[in-house]
């Protein structure tokens, strides 16, 4: 088996990803997705890590929601729409979980 050589050269001419999104993002709908897109992860990991603190498996946590579990991992990959009910329900079942309150937050932009 060979191995593959690579240009070192052609390498460091190759655009860096930070270059590109800061590009970007001088877009104003593009910066307003990728907002829209960051906040939705920030809440999906705020989720995710209140159910392991709470020491709950997904399917443990959804049948406390009355839900799969299959929608439970789309809400802690930030792939599923959340409305106001299914999130207080999600803090009402991991603050019983964890015996102090849960607070999920989201902040709007400027």
């Amino acid at each position: 088996m060979s191995k593959k050589k690579y240009n070192l050269a052609k390498i460091k001419k190759l655009t860096k990803f930070d270059d590109v999104l800061n590009e970007k993002l001088k877009d104003p709908e593009f910066k307003k997705g990728f907002n829209l897109a960051l906040k939705r992860l920030e809440l999906a990991h705020e989720i995710m890590s209140a159910r392991e603190k709470a020491k709950m498996t997904q399917a443990e946590f959804a049948k406390e929601l009355k839900t799969s579990q299959s929608f439970v991992a789309r809400a802690e990959n930030g792939n599923q729409n959340l409305t106001l009910d299914v999130l207080m329900r999600m803090a009402d079942v991991l603050s019983m979980k964890q015996k102090k309150p849960i607070k999920f937050q989201i902040i709007g932009s400027v």
